[in-house]
């Protein structure tokens, strides 16, 4: 296609808080890595692996955040995640046996023992332990552009009070991006799409071209951009701005029109850790405590809002995938039709998701993604998949205007992570930002011991600035968890500050927390100098 008539750019966010428990087996939160793992990485990187095959030319772009990254490389939680494997194909393979005089069940049963055999195979054999090269891999294909993040998704707004905080999290994301990925990254996902002009100036110290941000950040812009979040707009500094598109946003994420809600699709909620009715039987495969928890294997479709649900038919939900990818498509092509009629550059609409719904939430989306990147190759002369910086190069004259302050929480600021649940973790963020700083201005060239206990300081302290903390709080999903963690990396971080001398220095007590909380072994804490 020479020339086509605008662009349509995916963009996945791929982030978990770093969750490390040496101590113990027994924290659930490990689990969502495995799991995003299993329905969510694992099933994204098979269908690339297809599309390339079949000569499908795509584009996507994807974050990966610093801590997933330092999750998905860490040794002892690969192996945790072998053990989960093995654990879910010992449970699939009862459930054949269990399902033997239940057909359909019989089938499904068969499908997950197939499935999770295949994850083991394509996590040791085929990347040997690594995701993060699988996903470098297509990057260095050319179809793939991986962004970066903040270090620990730190929310931007509420480190604005000190930006040198702001600043760690920049450096430490576009470093850890170099390590794992062999490249500068051109663009960041902002942490929650919360943008503050403050912080562009270290975008650009970083060597970062282009930012994603809420659509209100965007059509709030001063002066209001001509094309609204259609175009990018670029900054006084010179770093561009792309706004999240409301249209392919409300049919994927809405609950009332979204794809996901299709009947056809696998239920979330009914999981056999909760409806199989002996409990001895699955009292292994739930949580060590003896409480029910999701397993993974699901038998029901979503059916309607009725406690009666149906059983799940595979081919019916790619029936269902199939279809919605045609009218996604067919909503794409008017969309850009309309919009190249009075536009003198070619549109782009940026599709910004969470990667968790493609296949953790979505059971189907990422065979949905497949086929519909398999259409806009074959089936049409519209439009063509681009990443942002991509988009840039071809049409590099950009209206120039300063984004609103912004974020894609609920009502679109910073409601979520500053509210009456979370409010009183906010002054731990900022003391220990003010003492870190002080501390790097005290010690500028700490040796040994000292140097280590410093570094061990800047390593608690982006943990907790994480704002997976208090939007779980903000959400009343596992906030005990969540509190532990604040307070658990707030206690650490106080007790490394008292240190006057190096005699001072717990040596066990340090040794100890480096071994909890080992994220970015690289650190250096004299960034916050």
């Amino acid at each position: 296609m020479a020339n086509p008539k605008g662009y349509v750019s995916f963009v996945l966010h791929a982030h978990l808080p770093f969750v490390h428990h040496p101590e113990s087996e027994d924290y659930l939160e490990e689990k969502w890595l495995f799991e995003a793992m299993s329905e969510v990485y694992i099933p994204l990187l098979e269908n690339f692996e297809k599309l390339v095959e079949e000569k499908v030319d795509f584009r996507l772009t994807m974050s990966l955040t610093p801590s997933l990254i330092s999750m998905l490389t860490n040794k002892l939680l690969q192996k945790r995640y072998i053990k989960y494997l093995k654990q879910h194909i010992e449970l699939s393979k009862k459930e054949i046996t269990r399902m033997k005089d239940e057909p359909h069940f019989l089938d499904l049963a068969k499908m997950y023992y197939e499935r999770y055999s295949n994850d083991l195979y394509v996590f040791k054999e085929k990347y040997e332990c690594n995701l993060v090269n699988g996903f470098k891999k297509f990057q260095d294909l050319g179809y793939l552009e991986i962004i970066t993040c903040g270090a620990t998704h730190g929310y931007f707004p509420m480190l604005v009070l000190n930006e040198k905080t702001i600043r760690a999290q920049i450096q430490v994301g576009v470093e850890t991006y170099e390590k794992h990925l062999g490249r500068k990254p051109k663009g960041i996902w902002l942490p929650e799409c919360g943008y503050v002009k403050e912080s562009e100036k270290y975008l650009k110290e970083f060597g970062i071209e282009y930012f994603i941000t809420e659509s209100h950040g965007i059509l709030y812009a001063n002066p209001i951009p001509i094309y609204g979040t259609y175009a990018p707009i670029i900054s006084d500094n010179g770093l561009c701005a792309f706004g999240r598109d409301l249209d392919t946003s409300r049919q994927v994420w809405s609950s009332e029109i979204g794809y996901p809600g299709d009947v056809n699709y696998r239920e979330y909620y009914r999981d056999i850790g909760y409806d199989c009715p002996d409990y001895e039987y699955i009292k292994p495969y739930i949580a060590n405590n003896g409480h029910r928890v999701h397993t993974g294997i699901k038998y029901y479709r979503i059916t309607g809002k009725t406690e009666d649900k149906k059983p799940y038919v595979p081919q019916w939900a790619r029936d269902s995938a199939e279809k919605q990818a045609g009218h996604f498509l067919d909503e794409r092509m008017k969309q850009i039709e309309h919009l190249s009629s009075f536009m003198k550059i070619p549109p782009v609409i940026l599709s910004p998701y969470d990667a968790e719904l493609f296949g953790h939430w979505w059971y189907e989306g990422p065979y949905w993604l497949y086929v519909l990147f398999k259409k806009i190759h074959f089936d049409q002369n519209t439009f063509k998949l681009i990443t942002p910086s991509e988009y840039i190069r071809k049409h590099p004259v950009i209206q120039k205007s300063n984004p609103a302050l912004s974020s894609w929480g609920a009502n679109g600021y910073s409601e979520v992570w500053i509210n009456n649940k979370n409010d009183w973790a906010i002054r731990h963020v900022t003391k220990c930002g003010e003492k870190m700083v002080k501390l790097a201005q005290k010690y500028p060239n700490a040796k040994g011991l000292m140097k280590q206990a410093l570094n061990q300081c800047a390593r608690e302290l982006l943990l907790l600035q994480s704002s997976d903390w208090a939007f779980i709080i903000t959400n009343d999903t596992m906030v005990d968890y969540a509190i532990k963690r604040i307070k658990d990396h707030t206690g650490r971080f106080n007790t490394l500050y008292n240190i006057k001398e190096k005699n001072d220095i717990d040596k066990e007590f340090l040794n100890d927390t480096k071994k909890r909380d080992n994220i970015f072994p690289d650190i250096d804490y004299t960034m916050y100098c």
